[in-house]
């Protein structure tokens, strides 16, 4: 059995900061949060030095950091992307594919499937998100529009059937096909998510139907309200106010989305619908100024700079390069919401939209010990993965 105890810490608890507080970490898992003092024999000591400490931060949706993308298709690159991203807080991924063809796509679900049989210090994976490539041209961004194709039946269903570790699955519910799609991921248990999507608001309720619950990254790569003939419709990022049940993920960078919206959209959707995602590009956590969207071999040339990726020609984002600290900090001192509820946005409320809400995502007895110390300045000191150190700063 092995004991540890964090003591002097302020413990982020779903309701309140706990001053001066301790964590009892046995095996590996939370067994209590206690505000009294009192000794445990043989107990190593983490002392959070009047630190925050709270659930490790849950990124369901990011493609790479620290010089490495998931769909390099190598154990390296999983595993490096895991540590960058540990070093800033996060103690859960959920890594992102990007449109591909079919078979790059299938290696990165069998390297994927290797990599969770290694040993490594970082983040752990919470299954793989599918980010396209049924999605609509004209809201590709990034996306390389000669792998964009309609719902293949056929294709999906091999795939589903083969990776049982697929967690989640982007598309545009508008397209033909997409509403079946939709259907057999519900059956599957996998969270259907709307994407890059022209979808206005009838198509968004026909999509809830079937049991797309998700918008990826709110704004980025859908409609606002669309004129038709004189008539105006409620779109994709309106549908996503409208309905009290669709859950959002935003990335709170400050580059994809200002401070005003951000605001805008806690007011509307508040903590419990928001999941706050780095979306980040392999950029992330290096100080280079030119890298590449997706794999080395065929990705797309992106410039680094003004905190964000960029394609060549600057018209449009080419994913962030954010990491997890610097999206609480940004909303904390930015756009000025409590620690309280922003860490709820990247903890309790990713750990329920990818189904881990019992064993993730809070500082409760019978919890994975994930945790994570802070100071005031979002500076992360240490990432803790189940009751086991693996980042501390020097």
């Amino acid at each position: 059995m092995s004991l540890t105890k964090i003591v002097n810490a302020q413990v982020i608890t779903p309701h309140a900061i706990l001053e001066n507080a301790t964590i009892v970490v046995k095996d590996g898992k939370i067994d209590g949060v206690f505000t009294d003092a009192f000794d445990i024999e043989e107990a190593d000591i983490i002392d959070a030095h009047s630190n925050f400490v709270s659930p490790g931060f849950i990124d369901i949706h990011l493609h790479g950091g620290g010089g490495y993308d998931f769909m390099d298709n190598t154990i390296e690159a999983f595993q490096q992307i895991a540590i960058t991203h540990a070093r800033h807080g996060t103690t859960s991924m959920v890594p992102t594919t990007l449109t591909s063809t079919k078979e790059n796509l299938i290696k990165t679900l069998e390297t994927y499937e290797l990599t969770t049989k290694t040993q490594y210090k970082g983040a752990g994976f919470l299954g793989v998100h599918i980010e396209g490539p049924y999605f609509a041209m004209n809201q590709r961004g990034a996306q390389d529009p000669k792998y964009i194709r309609l719902p293949d039946a056929d294709e999906y269903n091999e795939i589903l059937n083969r990776f049982p570790f697929i967690t989640r699955w982007s598309a545009a519910p508008e397209l033909p096909g997409a509403i079946e799609f939709g259907e057999v991921l519900r059956k599957k248990n996998i969270t259907a998510s709307i994407a890059h999507t022209e979808a206005l608001y009838a198509d968004v309720i026909k999509a809830q139907a079937v049991g797309y619950s998700l918008m990826t990254h709110l704004y980025s790569g859908m409609v606002g309200v669309v004129r038709k003939q004189g008539f105006r419709y409620a779109g994709t990022v309106e549908s996503a106010f409208l309905l009290n049940d669709m859950d959002v993920e935003v990335i709170a960078d400050l580059k994809h989305l200002p401070a005003e919206l951000l605001q805008l959209i806690y007011k509307i959707k508040g903590s419990e619908s928001i999941a706050l995602i780095t979306d980040a590009m392999r950029a992330a956590g290096t100080n280079v100024t030119t890298s590449k969207l997706g794999s080395l071999e065929d990705g797309l040339d992106v410039i680094v700079e003004d905190g964000v990726a960029k394609l060549p020609d600057r018209l449009s984002f080419a994913g962030s390069v954010a990491t997890a600290d610097k999206l609480l900090k940004n909303l904390v001192e930015n756009v000025g919401i409590s620690i309280l509820e922003v860490v709820k946005m990247l903890t309790a409320t990713p750990a329920r939209i990818m189904k881990v809400q019992n064993s993730k995502g809070k500082i409760e007895k019978g919890f994975d010990a994930d945790l994570v110390i802070f100071d005031k300045d979002f500076e992360i000191k240490s990432t803790i993965i189940g009751g086991e150190v693996v980042y501390q700063k020097s």
